[in-house]
């Protein structure tokens, strides 16, 4: 409930209801603002039906909140429980250095050093080992801060130290936003945003702006996450290199999810039909840690489906996707969140949960911590009369 300090065991619709009873609005005043029928949303509200990404961002922003709020963003007994809530004020804390160092502070560490502990923490956030980052990422924050400034005159090693910042800055903006701190998250991103465009590189700025895009969707600002896009793909040049096609895209891919959520399928398809013809050119790619290529278009095509309720056409994308041995534990969690829920929907309970278990398995904290992976377990727990033990451990691990 609002105010309370855990609400990851009520359901999206009892969130729904409750802001809606805060805000003194009836189901029908709601639809109307919501652009959603009455009887849609008293199904959703008893829990009868899981609102799609669409209707989750429409009735949002009629209520005024975040669509982390109706989520019930951030789970907070998990969090104490791992211990990571403590771990997330100094991280906040340490952003205070960015243009001032501290007086009793020790000078930072060359730039090499930096720049390899920055790699070590990128693929520590690859494989979603939240507690690791977050205890090493305050210090580096303050250094990196540190470099920017000692780093004179203009010259590559400033421009080294500034895309050192940016991608420090993007770390703790994906953790913050994973765990459901989205005040945390924009913070992180103001800051990777003043860092970006100094590091003489442009694909560091469209990839602020591709992080950015996450947060207006939170924002139910959906519109302006594909504005962001837009501008992103208009300022980043296709120079023909392999890795800026491949940050290019990415930004179309999450174009395209964005567009599903905010109910434009058309838009959605073209985004969808653009990246798919760049992947084919690229070929699978990793570059600054994003997964482009054949095979995350089609991940994608699983994710957009799944978030306009046509949930057999996402678990008919599912089955026809294998996920090679090394693939990023993130995004090979993505897809068995994605498939769970596709067959959670289509009454495939047992095979949902052993993509639950999977995903676990791919990327135990992204999961823990995963909207819907949360959503998918209380589906499940609705849809039998009693959990078997399997069902029962897995939602006690995760907090529903």
């Amino acid at each position: 409930m609002p105010g309370s300090t855990d609400t990851s065991t009520e359901s999206i619709g009892a969130r729904i209801r409750e802001f809606r009873l805060i805000r003194d609005y009836s189901l029908s005043e709601l639809g109307r603002r919501a652009h959603v029928s009455t009887s849609q949303l008293s199904r959703i509200e008893t829990g009868e039906r899981y609102p799609s990404e669409p209707i989750i961002a429409s009735v949002a922003r009629a209520l005024g909140v975040g669509v982390s709020v109706l989520r019930g963003q951030p789970y907070i007994q998990a969090l104490q429980k791992d211990q990571l809530d403590a771990l997330l004020t100094p991280i906040s804390t340490s952003f205070d250095d960015w243009d001032i160092p501290p007086d009793d502070g020790p000078p930072a560490r060359p730039l090499e050093t930096l720049e390899a502990e920055t790699a070590q923490l990128v693929q520590l956030r690859v494989k979603a080992e939240f507690l690791q980052i977050a205890e090493r990422l305050p210090g580096l924050i303050s250094e990196a801060a540190i470099a920017t400034q000692v780093q004179a005159p203009p010259g590559h090693r400033r421009e080294r130290a500034h895309d050192l910042q940016a991608e420090v800055s993007r770390t703790a903006a994906i953790v913050a936003y994973r765990l459901g701190y989205m005040d945390l998250a924009r913070l992180a991103l103001s800051r990777m945003a003043v860092a970006a465009p100094q590091s003489g590189d442009p694909r560091q700025v469209a990839i602020e702006r591709y992080e950015r895009a996450q947060m207006a969707a939170d924002n139910s600002r959906l519109d302006r996450g594909i504005s962001l896009m837009r501008h992103a793909l208009r300022d980043l040049d296709d120079d023909g290199d392999r890795a800026t096609r491949a940050v290019r895209g990415t930004l179309q891919l999450r174009a395209a999810v964005l567009s599903a959520r905010d109910g434009d399928d058309g838009a959605a398809g073209d985004w969808l039909g653009e990246a798919a013809e760049l992947a084919g050119e690229t070929g699978e790619t990793r570059d600054y840690a994003l997964a482009f290529g054949p095979l995350n278009v089609r991940l994608h095509q699983i994710a957009a489906a799944g978030d306009r309720d046509e949930h057999a056409e996402a678990l008919d994308h599912a089955l026809r996707v294998s996920l090679p041995d090394d693939y990023p534990p993130t995004r090979a969690a993505h897809y068995w969140i994605d498939r769970a829920r596709a067959e959670a929907w289509t009454a495939q309970h047992d095979a949902a949960l052993d993509s639950l278990r999977a995903a676990r398995e791919a990327s135990s904290q992204l999961t823990r911590y995963h909207h819907s992976a949360h959503e998918t377990v209380a589906t499940l727990l609705r849809a039998r009369q009693r959990a078997d033990e399997r069902l029962r451990e897995f939602a006690a691990w995760c907090g529903v």
